[in-house]
């Protein structure tokens, strides 16, 4: 019974201890408390802030492979180097100090972001696409149109209104890949003077063509003024071998 007794009264104090501990804490608060303060919340707020992922930029000593950079800054921590870059993966539609491989650009600005020593140029990246008026013409596609501008860079430049290879396409470049059957005098392709245009045909056994493209032979030719705008030259039939 006394032993009995005693348990209860063990419980009772216990209990009692852990009630007058929790009203002794704020509202809210946890047995472990949070850090306060400036720098506390600066590293908090970039917890929740940080983006992960090759999207996110940063300021970096270099300008890693794949990557471009959209300003910069003097900086002591760079070694040899006192210039720091903000850094972030070349993207459609960035404003960018570089021009990356495998994108072209369709407007520039004046800029003092991309380096000490004064104004340079911004590009405006957009990933090539057919039906795009840009500033280049990317490798990988040709060309059906041009004009005049001042989009892309001091004084008076030039677009492209770029276009896929294709078979069948009137076009101002002829593209790895193709050869041509036919051409015709334009002034679509130059904005000073007369260009020729070629008419795309992708290279197949049997077929006259104006050139013999790579891993192709010919069994015979002829001549024709098919094949240039000013002078006459050779079609071949050309065979694969």
């Amino acid at each position: 019974m006394v032993r009995s007794k005693l348990r209860t009264f063990l419980l009772g104090a216990g209990s009692a201890t852990v009630m007058l501990a929790a009203a002794l804490l704020p509202v809210g608060a946890s047995a472990a408390a949070q850090p306060s303060g400036p720098v506390a919340t600066d590293a908090r707020r970039a917890a929740t802030d940080t983006t992960l992922g090759p999207a996110a930029g940063f300021w970096s000593c270099t300008v890693p492979p794949g990557y471009t950079y959209t300003t910069t800054s003097s900086t002591s921590t760079c070694g040899s180097s006192s210039t720091q870059y903000f850094v972030q993966p070349a993207a459609d539609n960035l404003w960018a100090c570089t021009l990356p491989a495998g994108f072209t650009y369709i407007s520039v600005q004046n800029t003092s972001d991309c380096g000490p020593g004064g104004s340079s140029i911004k590009y405006y990246l957009r990933t090539p696409q057919t039906n795009l008026w840009a500033c280049t013409a990317p490798a990988d596609f040709t060309y059906i149109s041009v004009q005049n501008t001042l989009d892309c860079g001091p004084g008076s430049g030039t677009k492209y209104y770029l276009r896929t290879p294709e078979t069948n396409l009137w076009a101002c470049t002829l593209p790895a890949g193709f050869t041509y059957i036919s051409v015709q005098s334009t002034q679509t392709c130059s904005t000073s003077g007369t260009r020729t245009k070629y008419y795309l045909r992708t290279p197949e056994s049997n077929m006259w063509a104006c050139t013999v493209p790579p891993g192709y032979t010919y069994i015979s030719a002829q001549s024709t003024n098919d094949c240039s705008i000013s002078a006459t030259t050779t079609k071949y039939y050309i065979r694969a071998y």
